[in-house]
């Protein structure tokens, strides 16, 4: 559990699973003797062999008496490509509540996008059948986001759609809202599109403060110098690309506190131009 103040706003990490994994993994093209090139990703984001160490998180955001949950990680016992995901039977919610955040507790359910890593825990299995793991919660989809995968013919993107999607649906819980939709007057949504039609960040703003989430429109902090890179997931690489240099144009250089989704610990810091090339230096959260 790490915690970030952004003015009177709280941004609270619950990871689900953290390790290192050939770059491979994530972007086909990259190479260890690549990723050891750039040395300021070392100790915090790679390994002295140039793997790359990565996170699976949700933060609750507290704003304005609400609690909101932005994406809830892999999930359990549900069938899935990756190795290290299938059946997975891990000990998240029992970690929320340890967090103090149990999960009949949560208001709102926020997934920036709909990738398998992002809406796992929107349910849990109970006696064969998949409910939400937060019974209290309103679930927002992207309307754009929605729409795309509801047409998914992917085996495995339907499979998702099915176990941890579609039954926060049946079960009269989810809202489909626009990619500016504003949460609170403090958290609003900022539309990223590329990694997903319509995925999008949480620009969280507070007592004169910044603070965003990016979702996976950077998986990984290598892509701060490098926003070329493309990731094996994305749907449409070009607009990715585009998307990425132009957040780092806009938060680049600037007093806004940017918190990766995908970053391993420190996983929150300041965007910071080096040469031609930005990196992210890091902030320590709340003791």
């Amino acid at each position: 559990m790490t915690r970030w103040k952004i003015g009177n706003v709280t941004i609270t990490k619950v990871v689900e699973s953290s390790g290192d994994s050939p770059p491979h993994f994530i972007f086909p093209d990259l190479t260890p003797e690549r990723v050891l090139s750039h040395p300021w990703l070392r100790p915090h984001f790679a390994t002295e062999k140039g793997r790359l160490l990565a996170s699976i998180h949700c933060f609750i955001i507290e704003s304005e008496g609400k609690r909101i949950a932005v994406d809830t990680c892999v999930g359990n016992d549900k069938p899935r490509m990756v190795k290290a995901w299938n059946m997975l039977r891990g000990s998240f919610p029992e970690d929320l509540a340890a967090a103090g955040f149990p999960v009949d507790t949560i208001d709102t359910v926020l997934c920036t996008h709909l990738h398998v890593d992002h809406v796992g825990w929107n349910t849990r299995l109970e006696q064969g059948r998949w409910v939400p793991t937060f019974p209290r919660a309103r679930y927002l989809f992207g309307r754009t986001e929605y729409a795309h995968w509801s047409a998914a013919r992917d085996d495995e993107d339907a499979r998702v759609m099915q176990d941890s999607v579609q039954p926060i649906v049946d079960a009269g819980l989810s809202t489909l809202v626009d990619s500016d939709h504003a949460l609170t007057s403090e958290v609003r949504l900022e539309p990223t599109p590329g990694h997903t039609p319509g995925h999008v960040s949480v620009r969280i703003s507070s007592q004169g403060r910044d603070a965003v989430i990016t979702g996976d429109l950077m998986h990984h902090p290598i892509q701060c110098c490098e926003p070329s890179i493309d990731a094996r997931f994305d749907v449409d690489p070009a607009l990715a690309r585009e998307t990425r240099v132009r957040f780092l144009e806009r938060y680049g250089d600037q007093p806004v506190l940017v918190l990766g989704t995908h970053f391993a610990a420190p996983t929150g810091g300041h965007l910071v131009r080096r040469g031609q090339a930005w990196e992210l230096d890091g902030v320590d959260p709340l003791p």
